[in-house]
Order: C-alpha cells, then sequence, then structure tokens
C-alpha cells in the first residue's frame, strides 16, 4: 500500500517544493490549504499543488473558527508577544495543525509533513502540535532536514516546473485574518530602513490620508461585537479595522524579535486591525477592571503570549490562563472611539455600563464627592513601615 502524507499547504514557494520532494519519495502526498483569512488566490493554489504532484489539494474554509477560537482569546489576553507582535503566524498555526491532522486521520495517512525551516518558529508550533494532537503521525520537514535554502527551492521549482514566479520573491511572507508578516531580502539587515515593497497592508506615507478619522468599537465581554452600532462579525470587525487602519498608514510593526530557538530576527508586521482592537480592549479594561484584577492581569497576558509563540497552544498551562482571562471579562462591555491620523490609532472616548469611573470622586470641581479628610490618617498608616525604618535602620546621608 502506498504511504500517503497530509502535507501543511500555504501555496508558497517551500511548500510547493515540498509536495514534489515527497512525490519523489513515493509518497501519495495530500495538501492541505487551509484558509484563515489570508489574501490568496486559492484556486491557484489548487493548480499549483496539483502542479507540483499532488493526489489532491484540499482548501479548508476554517476563517470562522479562526477567529472565534483563536482571535477572540487573543484579544481577551491582549496577546502581544514582547509587547510588540499580536502573533499573526503563532495563533494561525495550531489552527492549520488541527485541520491538517483531521485530514491525515480521514484518508488514513502515515505521515504529516510542513514546508519550515530549522531557523524558525513555525516548525516548533506545527510539530508540538503534531504531537498532541496526533502522536501516532510521522513528521517530515523536507525544507529543514535536507536543508534547501530558499535559493535552491527556487531552483528546484523550477526545475520540476512548479509555477511558482509570483510567490519566489526577494521576501518571505505569511498573512492571515490577523495581519502580515514578511521577513529574508533586504529585511535582514537591521540597518536598513524597511523598502516600501516590503508593505502591502498599509500605506506609504505620501499616500496616507491627511484628514483624521473616527470610528466607535462595541465590545461584549471582552470581544468586538459592532463598529457605530451596526452589529458585525468579529473576522468582519477585523477586516473592516484592518482596511482602514490600513489606509492611515497605522499598524506598522519592525522588530528585532528573539525567537524559540534561540536567535534574533528581524521582522516586518503589518497589523492595523489587531493593534486597533488590542488598544481599544486596554481602553475598556482600563474602565471596567479592579485596580489589582487590572494590574495582575499583564502578567498573565505576557506568560500567555509566550506559550502560544512557543508552540503550546494545546498546553494545560494556555488552557488555565485562558480560564483565568475569561474570568476577567465579564465587565468589559462598552464603547470605544478609536481616531485615525496618518501613521496613527488614538483611543479618544471610552463608555460603559460597567464603569468603574465615577466622576463624583474623580472631580476635582464643586461637585466632589470625595471626603478629603479621610486621607490624612491613610497616608500616615500607608508611609508608617517607611517612617519607622528611616527612624532606626536608614543609612546616615
Amino acid at each position: 500500500m502506498v504511504d500517503k502524507a497530509v502535507l501543511a499547504y500555504s501555496g508558497g514557494l517551500d511548500t510547493s517544493v515540498t509536495i514534489r520532494w515527497l512525490a519523489e519519495r513515493g509518497f501519495e502526498v495530500h495538501a492541505v490549504a487551509v484558509d484563515v483569512g489570508q489574501r490568496e488566490d486559492f484556486a491557484q493554489i489548487v493548480e499549483r499543488g496539483r502542479r507540483a504532484g499532488a493526489a489532491s489539494v484540499r482548501v479548508v474554509d476554517a476563517v470562522d473558527r479562526f477567529a472565534a477560537e483563536y482571535l477572540a482569546a487573543a484579544i481577551r489576553a491582549n496577546g502581544m508577544y514582547e509587547g510588540k507582535y499580536p502573533m499573526v503566524s503563532g495563533l494561525a498555526r495550531p489552527c492549520i495543525a488541527e485541520e491538517v491532522v483531521a485530514v491525515a486521520h480521514e484518508v488514513e495517512a502515515s505521515t504529516v509533513a510542513h514546508g519550515c525551516t530549522g531557523k524558525g518558529n513555525d516548525q516548533v508550533r506545527f510539530e508540538v502540535s503534531f504531537a498532541v494532537l496526533a502522536p501516532d503521525l510521522d513528521v517530515l520537514a523536507p525544507i529543514r532536514d535536507d536543508a534547501i535554502p530558499r535559493e535552491k527551492a527556487i531552483a528546484l521549482a523550477a526545475e520540476w516546473d512548479i509555477p511558482v514566479t509570483n510567490v519566489a520573491t526577494v521576501y518571505s511572507i505569511d498573512e492571515n485574518l490577523w495581519g502580515r508578516t514578511a521577513e529574508c531580502g533586504p529585511l535582514e539587515d537591521p540597518w536598513v530602513a524597511p523598502p516600501e515593497d516590503a508593505f502591502d497592508r498599509t500605506a506609504a506615507p505620501a499616500n496616507r490620508p491627511t484628514e483624521p478619522t473616527e470610528i466607535v468599537v462595541t465590545f461584549d465581554r471582552g470581544v468586538p461585537v459592532a463598529l457605530d452600532a451596526e452589529t458585525a462579525s468579529l473576522p468582519d470587525v477585523i477586516r473592516a479595522l484592518d482596511a482602514l487602519g490600513g489606509r492611515y498608514g497605522f499598524g506598522r510593526v519592525d522588530m528585532i524579535e528573539n525567537r524559540r530557538v534561540g536567535i534574533k530576527s528581524r521582522e516586518i508586521y503589518e497589523v492595523p486591525g489587531a493593534l486597533s482592537i488590542i488598544a481599544a480592549h486596554r481602553a475598556l479594561e482600563d474602565l471596567t477592571l479592579e485596580r489589582d484584577l487590572a494590574h495582575h492581569k499583564p502578567g498573565i497576558e505576557a506568560r500567555w503570549a509566550d506559550l502560544v509563540y512557543d508552540g503550546q497552544w494545546f498546553s494545560p498551562l494556555r488552557a488555565a490562563l485562558d480560564a483565568y482571562v475569561e474570568a476577567t471579562q465579564a465587565p468589559v462591555s462598552g464603547d470605544v472611539r478609536l481616531r485615525y491620523e496618518p501613521g496613527a490609532c488614538t483611543v479618544v472616548g471610552r463608555w460603559s455600563e460597567q464603569s468603574l469611573y465615577d466622576l463624583s470622586l474623580a472631580t476635582y470641581g464643586s461637585a466632589d464627592a470625595f471626603d478629603q479628610s479621610d486621607s490624612r490618617g491613610y497616608v500616615t498608616l500607608y508611609g508608617l513601615p517607611l517612617k519607622v525604618w528611616s527612624a532606626m535602620q536608614r543609612p546616615a546621608g
């Protein structure tokens, strides 16, 4: 019986070459392209996969599930790796792995495969996910294990007559509903400014509108549900804010990133929708979360982001942290007003029925209901331990 392999197929250079590599070694290859909101011509991807030698190429529509199960969790957790990156790839990979494993079980494959290199994070994300979801399956990674550099992959595609002219660029691109990433080529020199041709979702400075515009994002329990009072699905909210922010050139992230494998890399991200939503969500949490809870949650968020970035989506710790985050979101409902200007998105207003902001306590005007006489005793007791230490132990001078 012919061995079957199911490939996590992006339609790009490396995975297209991987199809032929597997076929040359006797595998019946089933390529699975998972639609998580990337702006791709899936008809071309299917044709390219067949030309490369796949026995079947299927496109799985996972956009709604990706948004509901992965992106909603990331929004509630303000998921940002190293405080900058909304984890475009890290959130998508476990979702893709689930679909690949489902097909592998359906066609009774012995092997799953991916097209990742040995330097990247995605090899970790795919293989750790595969190990949890289907530990009985073998895993192959030809680009990594045969150490195929990009130049050789391009040459192999030409030799095997795989039509990748439009994808074999100097940049390595990945995108989905949450954003777009670019690396390689001129971006590998951290001193060189990113060329404008590295960007696609965000307008160049000369093409940005000069007049600001505003939009109101409505949240229900930490997740966006409407724009300007018009109910919208989460994918539609993300797309709308991504397009609006992109027109203003907002959402570019140029960062030196610490990869899971121990090297630093220079990455370019375009995430106008993701950054807009997280900024709005944080502003609403500022208004609705109790002080100690608001101070504790960022530490949980940082650990959550590390786990997702490092390929631990299916870990019990991530699930436990999600349960904590979910418990914090009950009051996080209301409206946030965002203002877009060239290169910027700013929170300019927030409102909630669950707001902990009390004007009668906060105002310095005549409507002040705060009893300031209470503060003298409070401040005295608060500073008492330091006063005693200063009197007894503080070094002279």
